[in-house]
């Protein structure tokens, strides 16, 4: 058996968690072995991956004014007391540290679940001017919550790699702008990313704890489950009044800030690889690719260093144009070579052999499309940069394919039965009445839990005339219910 046959693992992407595992570990963007569950370590492939997500990130905060702070790890009990809401939220899931080597602590410390009751005691003292506002810092650092749940690499762990932007405002409306630029935001690093998303309104009772409401980002994996890539929390003075966040106004009088916050975490690695996998493993956004081409020389008897010089002035070359690129000199044969690659989902490789240098071409081997096709070595900047954009068009597509089909309205029960039938098992449209017993059975009968109210591309609540799912009363209210992870 050929040497790259007897290394390849069969993937299958109809069995969407078991092909989720084999491919994190195949492509090595995480190592779970570590002795705590739910805190994996980072590989250089992966963590290169969730930097570069990261820069596209700091890119946006930069440009529209935030500015990047780090907080210490740990909190004091009594900051985290000040706003009862929030310990009510994450007491269950705390991490404590009570002791200092021998000694036990007079107040107990917990590792961050997030940080505003790390931040605000400091913003109390940062704000005293209304010319002090707004005030928008952010920061990537790790938190860290108790998950009881089974864990899974990205999705569900216990160290959380974390975004969380933190902003002060002087009044109510000022805050409201800061909500829709973080929209903003999102969108263009969910562009970076090719993912499509939905912007929904939670309901009160899944909103984030102390916040007046929240909004769910949230993507439609190939399992039709959803999965949230982040959170914009609308605080107004919850938050303010506890930890006493006050400006003097212009009119001389002191008033409380109004804050938000907006957070996403490493899920975002777990989308991409979820929404852009195919069977023969992950598929990068070149983008955040931490390999955007691979040159694989096709080596001939006689030949050998002719060819490897040629590549690797190719190599130069392309680095010359500002993309990430490697040369694979490894003594393997180009089937292994490619299986390897295919399976870390570099956007573009390029097939380098004696008869390309003699006609002065080369092959680009697509891996959204699997396809080759040959092109001139003197049209080399001209077609890098257009098989970067036509991969990002490719699986922004399929992405916006995935989430269209993984969203169905059912305006009854006999519209949901027929889409049951039909083999279909997303994400359910329906109208609402907006009484809690016709949610909780329409949770018991849909077998999914309410995510909220979607949102229109204006930030409004999508609204439309009909009649409850479960009672049939008149109503406008449109609601998705999903099962997520």
């Amino acid at each position: 058996m050929p040497e790259e046959e007897s290394r390849k693992v069969v993937l299958d992407r109809s069995d969407f968690g078991t092909w989720y595992n084999d491919v994190i570990e195949l492509a090595n963007l995480s190592d779970k072995r570590y002795p705590i569950k739910g805190m994996n370590v980072w590989t250089p492939y992966g963590w290169k991956i969730m930097r570069l997500i990261d820069s596209a990130i700091r890119r946006e905060c930069d440009a529209t004014g935030h500015g990047e702070v780090n907080f210490p790890l740990l909190i004091p009990k009594t900051e985290f007391q000040k706003e009862a809401d929030h310990i009510k939220g994450f007491d269950s899931e705390v991490y404590w540290v009570t002791h200092g080597g021998l000694d036990e602590l007079d107040v107990p410390l917990l590792l961050r679940p997030t940080s505003e009751t790390a931040m605000y005691p400091m913003f109390s003292l940062w704000v005293r001017s209304h010319n002090d506002l707004p005030l928008k810092t952010y920061q990537i650092v790790n938190t860290f919550r108790y998950e009881t749940k089974m864990t899974r690499s990205f999705i569900r762990v216990r160290e959380i790699h974390f975004f969380e932007a933190h902003t002060c405002h002087a009044d109510a409306e000022d805050a409201e702008r800061q909500i829709r630029e973080d929209c903003a935001i999102m969108d263009r690093v969910a562009r970076d990313l090719c993912l499509p998303y939905l912007l929904v309104k939670r309901p009160d009772w899944d909103k984030f704890a102390g916040a007046v409401y929240t909004i769910g980002v949230d993507t439609v994996m190939p399992s039709m489950r959803t999965l949230q890539l982040g959170s914009i929390h609308q605080y107004h003075e919850n938050f303010s009044r506890p930890y006493d966040i006050k400006y003097e106004g212009a009119d001389g009088e002191h008033h409380h800030v109004h804050q938000t916050t907006y957070g996403m975490s490493e899920r975002l690695v777990g989308a991409i690889v979820g929404v852009h996998g195919d069977d023969k493993g992950i598929i990068l956004p070149p983008k955040v690719a931490p390999i955007q081409f691979v040159i694989i020389p096709i080596l001939a008897k006689g030949k050998t260093e002719m060819v490897l010089e040629e590549a690797r002035r190719l190599k130069e070359e392309v680095s010359a144009m500002g993309y990430r690129v490697h040369l694979d000199e490894r003594d393997q044969r180009p089937g292994s070579k490619h299986y390897d690659w295919e399976i870390k989902g570099v956007p573009i490789r390029i097939e380098l052999g004696p008869r390309d240098i003699e006609a002065g071409t080369l092959v680009f081997a697509r891996r959204d499309l699997s396809t080759k096709r040959t092109v001139s070595r003197s049209d080399l900047r001209s077609e890098t940069r257009r098989a970067m954009d036509d991969i990002e068009v490719e699986l922004s597509g399929r992405a916006r394919s995935i989430l269209d089909n993984g969203v169905r309205f059912a305006g009854s029960p006999e519209e949901y039965r027929k889409l049951s039938h039909e083999g279909w098992d997303g994400v359910v449209k329906a109208n609402w009445c907006g009484e809690m017993g016709c949610a909780e059975s329409m949770e018991r009968a849909l077998d999914r839990t309410f995510l909220g109210y979607p949102l229109s591309d204006s930030g409004e609540v999508e609204t439309s005339p009909g009649g409850c799912y479960e009672c049939g009363s008149p109503t406008d209210k449109i609601v998705l219910l999903s099962r997520s992870y």
